[in-house]
């Protein structure tokens, strides 16, 4: 049996350790950046999350010429929403992209 030293990844996720505090942390950073890639949303700004609580979606906030409603009828709904609940259970970050 050979040592390969301390891991690093595992089933897709960093490890990231901080002895000094005796804390391990999972990251998903690379999923995420896949998922974004995945809805075309590679250039979108991190956001502190829970977002504050006045804040309400309103139509203001919905796709006002028809290219934007055209760019958004071929978003999966679905799957995006789905991707983003795996990465709620990652502690390790305290953002989220909009």
């Amino acid at each position: 049996m050979k040592d390969l030293g301390a891991a690093w990844k595992i089933l897709g996720m960093e490890i990231i350790r901080d002895r000094e505090r005796r804390k391990l942390f999972l990251s998903q950073r690379s999923y995420i950046q896949k998922v974004l890639a995945r809805f075309d949303m590679s250039s979108s700004r991190p956001i502190d999350t829970p977002s504050a609580a006045n804040i309400h979606l309103t139509a203001m906030f919905a796709p006002k010429s028809e290219e934007e409603k055209e760019y958004m009828s071929r978003v999966p709904y679905a799957s995006a929403v789905g991707s983003d609940e795996i990465d709620e259970g990652d502690e390790s970050r305290s953002e989220d992209f909009t």
